[in-house]
């Protein structure tokens, strides 16, 4: 396992744009009996409702969400690029089949009983504080739907607020 401190949101010197979209990040919620992830490249950071908040977008088919809208917590870890194998592992594969964290050879380490993959640089302990669903009749350009939503998988946004933040 590795080593991780605590750090306050003003230590951090990130690029959302880049960490988000172009390295990816895990998902992670559940408990110290179960825990699932899950590899996201869609989200944002910011401030909402005088809280510092990250945005996920989990669709409804997802495994993850099951232990999300139980727990009300999950984890956000940012591996390295050395990981993106494994990233596209947890991505492709459903933990309702297997265990996909075993599979894939990364660890789960907890924070105050959230879960989190170890192998991150960087991990976000969040608390959702809302849920929205994204649906076809709310987009106000068509194209989201045909690009994005062809099956009807649609996705749920989720904004939590950032409890704690740990780096190596």
């Amino acid at each position: 396992m590795h080593t991780f401190q605590e750090i306050t949101i003003d230590q951090l010197e990130i690029n959302p744009f880049q960490m988000i979209g172009k390295e990816w990040m895990l998902v992670t919620a559940g408990n110290e009996k179960k825990a699932n992830t899950m590899t996201a490249s869609w989200g944002g950071m910011g401030i909402m409702w005088g809280k510092n908040v990250v945005y996920v977008f989990i669709r409804d088919s997802r495994f993850t969400k099951e232990f999300i809208d139980r727990e009300g917590m999950f984890s956000l870890s940012f591996p390295k690029e050395e990981y993106r194998k494994e990233m596209k592992f947890l991505g492709a594969v459903s933990g309702r089949d297997e265990d996909k964290i075993k599979e894939a050879g990364v660890h789960v380490a907890y924070h105050e009983g959230v879960p989190y993959i170890d192998e991150g640089s960087l991990v976000m302990i969040c608390r959702v504080l809302s849920e929205t669903p994204i649906r076809k009749e709310e987009f106000k350009d068509a194209s989201i739907d045909e690009n994005w939503y062809s099956t009807g998988d649609y996705h749920n946004m989720y904004v939590a607020e950032i409890t704690s933040v740990l780096a190596r």
